[in-house]
């Protein structure tokens, strides 16, 4: 399941990215209608990679909010390269995905 939708694009000798995680990132502290809480479920970690190495890592907690952004630069970079994205939830459930830069 594709849960990152991300725009990168290099631009001489860097490369400008912006990230959207498609996440309900709920706190576990609200309930449903009928009285019950309704169980934590949120990105927990994301991490990105170019190359083998990690150009932006980010520990999130249930404060953030649904569908979080994350905007970052980092040295490098080319267009037609790919970017690795791994996330992880405080489930315990985890992905990984792919993106080319422009």
């Amino acid at each position: 399941m594709s849960i990152m939708r991300v725009k990168a694009k290099s631009s001489g000798e860097r490369t400008d990215v912006k990230m959207m995680a498609k996440h309900i990132m709920e706190t576990g502290q609200r309930k449903d209608k009928s009285g019950n809480i309704i169980p934590a479920m949120f990105l927990s970690e994301v991490e990105v990679k170019h190359g083998g190495k990690v150009v932006f890592a980010a520990n999130l907690g249930p404060a953030v909010s649904k569908n979080p952004y994350f905007s970052f630069s980092f040295a490098g970079g080319a267009s037609g390269d790919e970017l690795e994205i791994n996330w992880k939830e405080n489930t315990g459930k985890s992905g990984s995905e792919t993106a080319s830069i422009r």
